[in-house]
């Protein structure tokens, strides 16, 4: 048994002791080729300090062999020593026949810390070294899908594919090619594709992704029988239940639609977005005690989302419980969140509760969004006219009757304002 064998022996066994000797041992005095296959096992075991000083101590009689220098930038960057990293690689010229494994390792460090024109130059670079080369053609594609940069991304990766390449470095082109015609908006391109990478491998990122791009794609159907199986494989996959229940929604399935996502907060009761959910599902259902259970606890969770402060304010204006929309709407201010619709609900339950200087207020705030809005200036329009104040509701009716030129009401309001606004003047 060589000595390499023996701390592996070691280290499988937990000689730690014996195995800290046996390293000093080969790294002091052991040959060339120990010191390598020792390197390369202890790399693989995630001994990252003990490869790195085998590595060093190989560099010191080979000062220009360029496959150490790789060896141990690849150490350095599991090390999170990426600045000693590209100190080793930028070492390494043009001719040395590592110089392209080392571009594709600089770009991966240029990527990693944002630089992505410099990444790029640097797999271009290696794609006219080896233009033939998968993994470089593999790192351009991800490089690309990185950036937003689709159609580059689409085009590398089917390259790829007619190559004859469905996999590499254990990624599946099939899957990565279907992520990214998903996340250009291609998304019935990609069911095909992840058919594809689901054939090869049953795996439950790719699951989630094809359910997903189904339900984007429309096809709602699909969509519940992949999220059903992959709920089936792992029901604590969470980011599905929110999905599955809105395809249950498209598919006028309300029942179940609240049945998944009762399920769902079962595996994460903070999930703000499945509770504002549940409440508008809820509402559908007439289930306006339980619509108002699902609202409060994602406010509980976060009181400033507003998505769930709006909905849960539709269901107490439905309900007349003007005190606690003022409380709700003071309470989400509080957080630093505002909203056109606030103002309205405001107004509306400060006038139901006669603040009436602080209504107009709130009216006023509101009809810069509104202003087109018939709705909110109809309430706007009674609101001045409840309070005499006939020049500002004759301004909003002409802007009523405006968008509706044949309302009668409209068109007898605005006649009576108007010879009542001449009288005051």
């Amino acid at each position: 048994m060589n000595t390499p064998q023996q701390m592996l022996q070691h280290l499988q066994v937990g000689d730690l002791d014996n195995a800290k000797k046996t390293f000093q041992k080969i790294l002091k005095n052991g040959s060339d080729e120990e010191q390598f296959q020792l390197a390369e096992e202890l790399y693989h075991l995630g001994f990252l300090e003990e490869t790195k000083q085998l590595y060093e101590q190989l560099l010191t009689k080979y000062p220009d062999e360029g496959e150490l220098k790789v060896l141990l930038a690849e150490t350095l960057v599991d090390m999170d020593q990426e600045d000693a990293a590209l100190e080793q690689l930028e070492q390494i010229p043009e001719n040395d026949p590592v110089y392209p494994r080392a571009l594709v390792l600089l770009a991966d460090l240029y990527q990693s810390q944002g630089l992505f024109e410099v990444s790029e130059q640097k797999l271009l670079r290696a794609q006219q070294l080896l233009p033939n080369e998968p993994v470089i053609q593999f790192a351009l594609a991800e490089l690309y899908a990185s950036q937003g940069r689709h159609l580059e991304a689409i085009r590398h990766y089917e390259q790829l594919l007619e190559t004859g390449e469905t996999e590499i470095a254990g990624t599946s082109i099939h899957h990565r090619l279907a992520d990214t015609l998903s996340a250009g908006g291609a998304f019935e391109e990609a069911l095909p594709y992840y058919e594809k990478a689901l054939d090869e491998r049953l795996e439950i990122n790719t699951l989630f992704g094809y359910a997903f791009t189904a339900y984007q794609a429309g096809y709602y159907k699909l969509a519940i029988e992949k999220f059903t199986e992959l709920k089936e494989l792992d029901p604590e996959y969470h980011s599905l239940y929110l999905y599955l229940a809105k395809a249950y929604e498209h598919e006028e399935l309300l029942e179940k639609s609240v049945k998944t996502i009762e399920e769902g907060l079962k595996f994460n009761e903070f999930n703000k977005e499945l509770l504002a959910f549940g409440g508008k599902i809820a509402m559908k259902l007439n289930n306006l005690e339980k619509a108002e259970h699902f609202f409060r606890q994602a406010l509980v969770i976060d009181p400033s989302y507003l998505e769930a402060a709006l909905q849960l304010n539709r269901l107490l204006l439905h309900q007349e419980r003007y005190e606690e929309v003022i409380e709700l709407v003071e309470m989400v201010e509080k957080e630093g969140e505002h909203d056109p619709q606030l103002d309205w609900d405001m107004a509306v339950s400060l006038q139901e509760v006669e603040q009436y200087e602080q209504a107009l207020k709130r009216y006023q705030q509101a009809y810069t969004f509104f202003k087109n809005h018939p709705e909110f200036l109809n309430d706007f329009g009674q609101f001045l006219l409840e309070e005499g104040m006939l020049k500002e509701a004759y301004t909003i009716y002409q802007q009523l009757l405006q968008q509706d030129p044949t309302n009668e009401e409209y068109i007898m309001l605005v006649e009576r304002l108007q010879e009542d606004t001449r009288m005051l003047e």
